[in-house]
């Protein structure tokens, strides 16, 4: 999943905000890149980062839905708003991507009645203020029951299995060592084998492990990236497309295939 940031203080210092030509070139560049899907974001959720408006998102959005259309990888749309997310759809996104997972009133009802894949992310606290005192007794247990919860709303909204991945969240109202825990046992948190995606690139754990601000994250980034495929994770959200398949080309040769898609799709 390459990322396509159109915000204005994207933590990793590529937000394109309302740049449509820039955003439609850093897309291109990611499907020429290799990437399976594109994953479009309006609103930062940096912590620390301010709600936008569904008006800003939309402005920010709809241009960059409208060029991509017959870009030929399915488009994402990372938003929790249901406005946002029916738009979205009305012009051609394929999947909604929710940090909320889809607990904002009306959100479910956006979704359910389409054919959209949907991935619900587990988050403690909002952005604005996630990342003051994130606490938990055990985080593994507690993100596990929150996705086979949100699991279960879904399919109770009608919702099937096969349109759903679930995202641990990190660095989402979590501390380095909680986001460590998490990768660990990354494997533990399928519901029914539903798919996960980990989206580890750039992140800020990384920059605490290896003292490193975010455009110099890369080698940290893809070594998250395997370390997550190996623990099962079927989708990496990746800003580096290319390094990071080629990272995952070598680890499958070890294991005998030669076929990327089966562990990067």
């Amino acid at each position: 999943m390459g990322i396509v940031n159109l915000t204005t203080d994207s933590f990793s210092g590529d937000g394109l905000a309302s740049d449509t030509a820039a955003a439609v070139a850093q897309a291109q560049r990611q499907i020429d890149a290799g990437a399976d899907l594109l994953d479009l974001g309006a609103e930062s959720s940096r912590p620390g980062a301010l709600p936008a408006t569904a008006e800003d998102e939309l402005h920010r959005l709809l241009p960059v839905l409208a060029a991509l259309a017959g870009c030929g990888v399915p488009i994402s749309v990372d938003t929790y708003k249901p406005e946002v997310m029916r738009a979205a759809l009305r012009h051609g996104a394929s999947m909604i991507n929710d940090i909320h997972g889809l607990r904002t009133p009306g959100a479910m009802e956006a979704v359910a009645g389409s054919d959209c894949a949907i991935c619900l992310m587990h988050m403690q606290g909002q952005p604005l203020t996630m990342q003051q005192q994130p606490s938990y007794r055990d985080v593994v247990a507690e993100v596990r029951d929150f996705l086979r919860q949100r699991v279960q709303a879904a399919r109770e909204a009608g919702i099937s299995d096969d349109r759903l991945l679930l995202d641990p969240g990190f660095g989402f109202g979590k501390t380095l060592q909680h986001n460590l825990d998490l990768l660990r046992a990354l494997e533990q948190l399928a519901s029914d084998g539903l798919p996960v995606l980990a989206g580890l690139s750039r992140k800020s754990m990384l920059g605490a492990i290896t003292g490193r601000p975010p455009g110099e994250r890369l080698a940290a980034s893809i070594a998250a990236a395997v370390l997550a495929v190996e623990r099962g994770a079927r989708v990496l959200r990746v800003h580096d497309v290319a390094e990071t398949r080629d990272a995952l080309a070598v680890w499958q040769a070890t294991r005998g295939s030669h076929a990327l898609g089966s562990a990067a799709a």
